[in-house]
């Protein structure tokens, strides 16, 4: 893609017509998730092989260094990206200002990462940091160069695109890491892994967008980008600390094998907001932005939205806290049983968790960033808080206090979000209650049936945690969907995604503007948009 014409305007070619947004729109969500579901299948042969090959020790050594260094990637990635997205117009002098603002950002901060390492050794006792927290520093840089052609990937909506690039980059980077494990390389199997994931990344981003950006010049577009882009990272930063300060407190206070296992239940945990939840933020942000003006279909939209998100999340939950400790077993092996143990008390929070993800749609959606960072440092302060208090019971009582306090902040989150929009804690109730008492019932309800199949307790080994798996999940779904229906008196939530799943394959024509409704939102359900609008 060339994304400027002859007079450095973005390419109207690029530019989707407002009858096309929809059509678009859904089949990036469906790009989007269709790649998230193959990279995650990715991640996980790639953990199942890497867990075997790699000690505890290494997995948490590595993740005392990607603690900081995660950070410090998505400068730019997380800011820039969504300004890029959310503005009206965009020009080539404007992309060009970003680019070198981001790059020079940075460089700055991958030279300064690579001369943090004595600190870091300093602050964990462990000096195997430091050469890590070197070549860490790569990562940091190569992906501040990608950020600005995939903005403009995404901006002209090219989401398939992008996601193939990502599975490409993701697929070479798990290959990189289980070779150089077989060949014994050890922790160093785990950083390769994540310079390739970033070059590849580079590459394939600068491939499919064709641009060579111009030298800085003046642009009165370039300050009111740049503060909603630090805005914007100022809230990832915020958020990242909240989110990381439990793998900083266990490494501190309990060392580097401790944290390889509570860091692989987190992993565990944090998939399905990684692979659904935020996969998806770039495409519900381009659809709902389109309805900012349009308060009542706005909300009606997202309230759509936050069902669907809470019928999913409520599911896992249930599930996952009863057959977490054979998932992980079955996923790593007998040597990683303290992880499948933490991981069970960190499961019930999947649903909130999942539903809380979306408050970053509205507040970006209607280019308020600076609501989502001032958001950020309540959820800063209460998840630190929870997260203190909780290390006083260890890595258990970290991955307790996380589920807490995402059922804490996830309602005054989305009515703080939406309160420009009219969005009310009543209609938000509304829309997930149902869902959070099915998933209390199916999950109660199969904890005491499989109690009554004596089988299920004493089938050993890996086939007979996998059979046990199958057995309670497939009681949990078929109890959980009967509730769920129960609730709303109709097949109304299954019709819901049966309606979604089938408009992201779809191929066909654009629809006409006048029937154009906000893509990956689905279409509301009568008697659902009745009862939250």
């Amino acid at each position: 893609m060339k994304p400027f014409d002859e007079n450095g305007q973005f390419h109207a070619a690029h530019a989707p017509a407002k009858g096309e947004v929809r059509r678009l729109a859904v089949r990036g969500a469906g790009a989007t998730i269709l790649s998230g579901g193959m990279g995650l299948a990715i991640q996980i042969a790639s953990t199942t092989v890497l867990a075997r090959l790699l000690s505890p020790r290494d997995f948490g050594v590595v993740a005392m260094v990607t603690t900081f260094s995660q950070l410090l990637m998505n400068f730019g990635l997380n800011g820039f990206t969504e300004a890029i997205v959310q503005r009206e117009s965009m020009d080539i002098s404007l992309a060009s200002n970003l680019f070198w603002i981001n790059a020079a950002g940075s460089l700055l901060l991958a030279l300064g990462f690579a001369g943090s390492g004595r600190l870091l050794a300093m602050l964990y006792h462990e000096n195997l940091v430091i050469p890590i927290t070197q070549a860490a520093a790569i990562t940091i840089l190569l992906t501040g160069l990608s950020v600005l052609p995939l903005a403009l990937l995404k901006r002209a909506m090219r989401f398939p695109s992008v996601s193939a690039n990502d599975l490409v980059a993701r697929t070479l980077s798990v290959i990189t890491s289980i070779v150089l494990g077989v060949a014994g390389w050890g922790y160093w199997a785990l950083v390769a892994g994540l310079i390739t994931l970033s070059f590849s990344t580079c590459v394939g981003a600068w491939i499919m967008c064709w641009w060579v950006p111009g030298w800085p010049r003046r642009n009165a577009g370039t300050r009111p980008t740049v503060a909603f882009a630090m805005n914007t990272y100022g809230r990832f930063a915020t958020g990242y600390f909240s989110n990381n300060l439990d793998n900083f407190l266990v490494g501190w206070r309990l060392g580097s094998a401790p944290l390889g296992f509570y860091k692989k239940a987190y992993d565990l945990f944090v998939l399905p907001s990684s692979q659904l939840s935020l996969a998806l933020t770039t495409v519900a942000i381009a659809a709902l932005s389109r309805f900012q003006k349009d308060a009542v279909q706005y909300r009606r939209y997202l309230l759509s939205a936050l069902g669907l998100m809470a019928f999913i999340g409520m599911a896992l939950s249930a599930d996952l806290t009863l057959v977490g400790r054979d998932l992980i077993f079955i996923l790593l092996g007998a040597k990683w049983g303290e992880s499948g143990r933490i991981f069970t008390l960190f499961a019930p929070g999947i649903g909130a968790m999942l539903l809380y993800c979306t408050h970053i749609w509205i507040h970006l959606s209607i280019g308020r960033a600076d609501r989502w960072f001032r958001w950020g440092l309540v959820d800063m302060a209460v998840t630190a808080v929870f997260l203190v208090v909780g290390l006083h019971w260890h890595a258990e009582g970290i991955a307790a206090a996380w589920v807490l306090s995402y059922w804490v902040i996830t309602l005054p989150a989305l009515w703080y979000a939406g309160e420009p929009m009219g969005l009310g804690i009543g209609s938000i109730v509304g829309v997930i209650w149902k869902y959070v008492v099915a998933s209390i019932v199916a999950g109660v309800a199969t904890f005491f049936i499989a109690g009554f199949i004596p089988w299920l307790a004493t089938a050993s080994g890996a086939m007979g945690a996998f059979i046990r798996l199958t057995t309670v999940s497939l009681i949990c779904a078929s109890l959980y969907v009967g509730a769920v229906i129960a609730l709303h008196r109709g097949l109304g939530p299954l019709l819901q995604v049966g309606n979604l799943l089938r408009e992201f394959t779809s191929r066909g024509k654009a629809v006409q503007s006048g029937s154009e409704r906000p893509a990956a939102l689905p279409e509301p359900i009568p008697s659902v948009a009745e009862e939250v609008v």
